[in-house]
């Protein structure tokens, strides 16, 4: 080893030198405040999170309690949000639209009246900017019209959004300690990367000590087999993280399908959440390390393509930073879609008590029956609950504006403020990532009750109140429609009879009774396809849960 430049013997710690002087220590000390003295910025940033300590501290306080209350009260504010986002998007979408084509007919105008004055440049200028602003008017027309045909088509989903949402704050209520598994996942995370970040210094000095010539410095170089522990070492860093937010999930998933399947609330076990713990320890880790297992095999790869286009910026040509950057995003693309069907996976392993790939293919089979009804929450309720953790990152940091007027200087709330804000966006993200996990097992619950039960009785739903509101309005639009429907082939049937056979000369009457029955076989094709393409054992989900409720 190399002596440090005190006059003190190093202690050995990692195969490193520590001085064990202590004036080492206060020299290292006193460089770094004669830094921060010299630099007056920072001197003042750093000044600034010293004086609002408590400030701050209570601040990230608050944030924590705000994103505790609006997990609670979200049930009740979010039939007011959705319906405000979704006028506010349509509304947006109209006046853009409108703007652009003031903005093309005031060019055109003007074009025409100012062409004869200007040069030949400028009129080529003008031209290309009034086809441009025609090109974005055309576009934001038909991106209004699809916008205004999908709210059309999709607002009952909406409602059922707002119902699952109504759901998921009564869960809250009913199983409060869901609160605190943002806390047990935090604290799980940061004791495995305090191990791993162990066990890395480890293998830093693990192999044969070679002095570097050229500093004089001994080096630790990792030979033979030993040079690929880092590499296992970081796959088990992804893997093992996927791991512990893989257990979150199955936890929470466990908790919830006991709530939604207990018809009787009052009756639910004293600690569902240490349940479904158990459960997940003894029956489900298996299920759990498969899943979060396919998610670092789609990881691993974006990483590396990541670092081989960081490592290559400025020296790639077009074609291959393109390709790379595809591939990038293909690869991120489908890692969420994986994430979200082992969510799924994991509710349904919940529910049926299956294995993982069992599990994948009844809660995609769920998912794909109910692909509209999927893609509406998905949309709305990821924009609710961002618009909450903006909400709480707003709130938190008005009040540090109001807490910290008292600095006239200005410049030293930068940092405090940076802090709170960085601190709140991360427990937001952290408890509003729970609500959506019980959101998207209520839907999937909700999904499989609809599907073998029809509220008849010996099929009765399990579902909660606001739901089966839901379902039955759903039920009595569906038969207005099918009311109408029947008086429409009454009507043309009885204007078929009216003619005599001979005299029906028309044969766009045929065409269009053809056509009339293609479009009721359409909502049918799909189905009738799958399950002729599907096996028995696909078709029929066992579904112990339900028919066994006491194997929660």
């Amino acid at each position: 080893m190399s002596q440090t430049s005190c006059s003190s013997q190093p202690l050995p710690v990692f195969n490193r030198c520590t001085p064990l002087d202590i004036s080492c220590y206060a020299k290292f000390a006193e460089a770094v405040v004669t830094f921060v003295s010299d630099n007056s910025v920072l001197h003042r940033l750093i000044a600034g999170v010293a004086a609002s300590k408590e400030i701050i501290i209570g601040l990230c306080v608050l944030a924590l309690v705000l994103s505790m209350i609006l997990m609670v009260i979200i049930r009740y504010i979010s039939a007011v949000l959705v319906w405000i986002l979704t006028s506010l998007v349509v509304l947006g979408s109209l006046a853009g639209t409108s703007v652009l084509w003031w903005l093309y007919i005031d060019h055109r105008l003007y074009g025409n009246d100012t062409s004869t004055k200007v040069v030949k440049e400028e009129v080529d200028v003008s031209r290309d900017n009034g086809q441009a602003l025609l090109v974005y008017a055309i576009a934001a027309t038909v991106f209004t019209i699809i916008l205004l045909l999908l709210m059309l088509f999709m607002r009952k989903r909406v409602a059922l959004t707002i119902a699952l949402f109504h759901v998921a704050g009564k869960v809250f209520i009913h199983l409060p300690l869901l609160t605190l598994q943002p806390f047990v996942t935090f604290l799980a995370l940061l004791l495995f990367w305090i191990y791993w970040i162990l066990v890395l210094l480890f293998l830093g000095t693990t192999g044969n000590p070679v002095q570097n010539e050229e500093t004089g410095l001994t080096e630790f170089r990792l030979t033979g087999p030993l040079q690929y522990l880092t590499w296992y070492h970081a796959v088990g860093l992804v893997w093992i993280s996927e791991f512990i937010l893989a257990c979150q999930q199955m936890t929470v998933a466990g908790a919830v399908v006991t709530y939604y399947f207990t018809r009787d609330k009052n009756r639910l076990p004293m600690t569902p959440i240490l349940s479904s713990v158990l459960r997940l320890v003894r029956y489900h880790l298996g299920t759990v390390a498969k899943g979060s297992f396919i998610i670092t095999l789609v990881k691993i790869p974006r990483l590396i393509l990541m670092y081989i286009h960081n490592q290559l910026k400025g020296k790639e040509n077009a074609c291959a930073r393109c390709l790379l950057k595809t591939c990038i995003c293909c690869l991120w693309c489908l890692e969420k879609c994986l994430n979200y069907l082992n969510q799924n996976a994991y509710a349904a392993t919940a529910i049926n008590s299956t294995s993982f790939c069992t599990s994948a293919r009844d809660a995609f089979v769920i998912l794909v029956e109910n692909a509209l009804r999927v893609a509406t929450i998905n949309a709305v309720g990821d924009f609710v609950l961002f618009l909450g953790k903006i909400l709480i990152v707003t709130s938190t940091a008005f009040a540090g504006v109001l807490l910290l007027n008292y600095q006239r200087d200005y410049a030293e709330w930068l940092l405090p403020l940076i802090i709170v804000c960085l601190f709140a966006f991360l427990v937001a993200h952290c408890f509003l990532s729970i609500f959506e996990i019980v959101v998207d097992v209520l839907f999937l619950c909700f999904a499989i009750d609809t599907k073998y039960n029809d509220g008849t009785p010996g099929k009765e739903f399990f579902m909660d109140k606001a739901l089966m509101e839901f379902v039955e309005s759903s039920r009595r639009l569906e038969r207005a429609v099918e009311r109408g429907r029947s008086r429409v082939k009454e009507a043309v049937s009885e204007g078929a009879e009216m003619k005599p056979m001979k005299k029906i000369k028309m044969p766009g009457v045929c065409w269009v009774l053809a056509s009339y029955q293609f479009c009721n076989l359409i909502p049918v094709l799909p189905a009738f396809i799958f399950s002729v393409t599907s096996s028995s054992d696909l078709r029929s989900c066992p579904l112990d849960f339900l028919s066994s409720q006491s194997k929660i």
